[in-house]
C-alpha cells in the first residue's frame, strides 16, 4: 500500500494526501508554481510579497488580525515561504481543527483583497526583512553565490528583490502577476497527517471551488555559462569571512542526484564528515562548515559553506579544493560510503517524522518533478549507490572551468584568490 494518494481533480488542481495513523495533528499545505524564476526582472521579488499580502486580510476575514487569531486561537502553527520554484502557505494544528485551518488556508490563497493600504505598510515589513539578511552575512552569502553561478537571469536574481522594485510595486502587479501564476493547474493540496480522505476530497474541491481555471505562464529556461574559475567578494568589515565554494551540476531529473547526494554527504554531512573534520577539527579555522546539493527544474549546483577565521582564509580554500580532489581520485572506502548513506538516510527518516514534514517532502516533489518517491524508495536508491557513481559524478563535476567562490568579508581584491581557486 502507497503511502500517500494522488487525485488530480476536474479542475486541474491535484491533491496529495498523506495518512498519518498514530499522528494527533493534520497539515494543510498548499503550494502553486510561483516564484522568482516565474518573474520579470521590473517585478523581482512580487512573488514573495505576495506571500505576505495573503496574510493581509480577504473578504472574510478583513484584517491581518482575522486571520492570526484565528489560528492562533486553536493553537496552530503557520506559515508561508516563497523559493525560486515555488510559493507555499500551510497551517498545522490538532486534528480536530482540520475543517478550519483548510478553511482559512484556503481562504488566504483565493482571496486576498490587497488593500492598497495594506501594500504600503507591508512595503516596509518586505525592505526590513530585506535588511535583515544583508546584515546576516552567513545568509547573504548565499544570495550571492546564486549571483556568481547565474547573474542576470531569474536564477541569479535575489528571491526577496529589490527594495527600489519593492517600493514600485502596486495592487495591478499583484493582481496581473496572480491571474497568470495562481491558477488549478500550477496548484497543489498536500494534506498530512490524521487524513480521512473519504470525507476530506469533497470538502478540498468546495474550498477550492472558485479557483482560477486557466493556462499558466511559463517560466525562461535557466541558461548554464562557464568558462573559468569564477569569483565575487562582497567588501564587509567582518569577524569573520563567509564563504560559498561550489560547482554546477545538473537538474532535478539527472540519475546521478542521489550519487551527488551521497558525496556532499560525504564531504560535508556531519561532524564526522571530511570538511568538517579537516576545517574545524585539524585547522581549528571555522564553526560551521558543510555541504549541500539544491537541484531545480532545470539547473543546479554543489556548494560548500563555512565561516572562517580571516587569516586562514587561502588555507581554507586549498584544503578544500584537496578534498574534492582526493574523492576525484576514489579515495572513499567502503566504510565511508556505507557510513555517508546511513547519515543521510537516517536524517531524513527522522526529518519526516511530523505531519508539515512529510507534506513539504511530497508537495515539493510534485511541483518540481510531478512525481513522488515514497521515503522508502528513496533511501533504497541513495543505498543504490556505488562508489564508481560517485567517483564518475566527482570528476564531471569538479573541473578547474566549473570552480566558483563567493565571499563576504574584509576584501577588495580577487587576486590572492584568484591564484588559488585552482585544482
Amino acid at each position: 500500500m502507497k503511502p500517500f494518494n494522488k487525485k488530480t481533480l476536474k479542475n486541474g488542481l491535484r491533491v496529495i494526501t498523506i495518512p498519518k495513523k498514530d499522528s494527533l495533528a493534520t497539515t494543510v499545505l498548499v503550494l502553486v508554481e510561483a516564484g522568482s524564476k516565474y518573474e520579470t526582472k521590473k517585478i523581482n521579488g512580487l512573488s514573495h510579497f505576495l506571500e505576505h499580502m495573503c496574510f493581509k486580510g480577504t473578504a472574510k476575514r478583513p484584517t491581518a488580525l482575522d486571520i492570526a487569531g484565528e489560528l492562533d486561537g486553536i493553537g496552530a502553527e503557520y506559515n508561508a515561504f516563497t523559493s525560486q520554484e515555488w510559493t507555499g502557505y500551510y497551517a498545522k494544528a490538532q486534528s480536530e481543527h482540520t475543517d478550519k485551518v483548510l478553511d482559512i488556508i484556503s481562504d488566504m490563497y483565493l482571496n486576498p483583497t490587497f488593500d492598497p493600504k495594506e501594500i504600503e505598510k507591508e512595503k516596509g515589513v518586505v525592505i526590513e526583512e530585506l535588511n535583515m539578511y544583508e546584515d546576516t552575512p552567513q545568509r547573504k552569502v548565499q544570495d550571492l553565490f546564486l549571483e556568481l553561478l547565474y547573474g542576470d537571469q531569474p536564477a541569479g536574481w535575489d528571491v526577496g528583490g529589490k527594495k527600489e522594485i519593492i517600493q514600485k510595486l502596486n495592487k495591478e502587479d499583484f493582481l496581473k502577476y496572480r491571474g497568470e501564476h495562481y491558477v488549478a493547474k500550477a496548484t497543489v493540496i498536500v494534506v498530512s497527517g490524521a487524513v480521512n480522505e473519504k470525507t476530506l476530497l469533497p470538502k478540498i474541491e468546495k474550498a477550492f471551488s472558485n479557483i482560477t481555471v486557466g493556462d499558466k505562464t511559463g517560466k525562461i529556461k535557466t541558461i548554464e555559462k562557464q568558462s573559468k574559475p569564477e569569483i565575487l567578494i562582497r567588501h564587509k568589515e567582518s569577524d569573520q569571512t563567509h564563504l560559498v565554494m561550489g560547482v554546477r551540476a545538473f537538474d532535478a531529473f539527472d540519475k546521478r542526484r542521489f550519487a551527488l547526494d551521497v558525496l556532499a554527504d560525504i564531504l560535508g554531512g556531519g561532524m564526522s564528515s571530511r570538511l568538517f573534520q579537516r576545517v574545524r577539527e585539524e585547522l581549528g579555522a571555522a564553526y560551521y562548515v558543510n555541504a549541500g546539493v539544491d537541484l531545480l527544474s532545470d539547473h543546479g549546483y554543489l556548494g560548500i559553506s563555512a565561516g572562517i577565521e580571516h587569516s586562514k582564509i587561502n588555507i581554507v580554500i586549498k584544503a578544500i579544493i584537496e578534498e574534492l580532489s582526493k574523492i576525484k581520485k576514489n579515495s572513499i572506502s567502503e566504510e565511508e560510503l556505507h557510513r555517508a548513506k546511513d547519515h543521510l538516510t537516517g536524517r531524513m527518516i527522522l526529518g519526516l517524522e511530523s505531519s508539515d514534514a512529510l507534506a513539504m517532502y511530497y508537495g515539493g516533489q510534485e511541483v518540481l518533478r510531478r512525481e513522488e518517491m515514497a521515503p522508502a524508495e528513496l533511501v533504497k536508491a541513495i543505498h543504490a549507490v556505488k562508489l564508481e557513481d560517485i567517483v564518475s559524478v566527482a570528476n564531471d563535476l569538479f573541473k578547474g572551468d566549473r570552480l566558483n567562490l563567493a565571499m563576504i568579508g574584509p576584501y577588495r581584491d580577487q587576486k590572492q584568490f584568484a591564484e588559488i581557486l585552482r585544482f
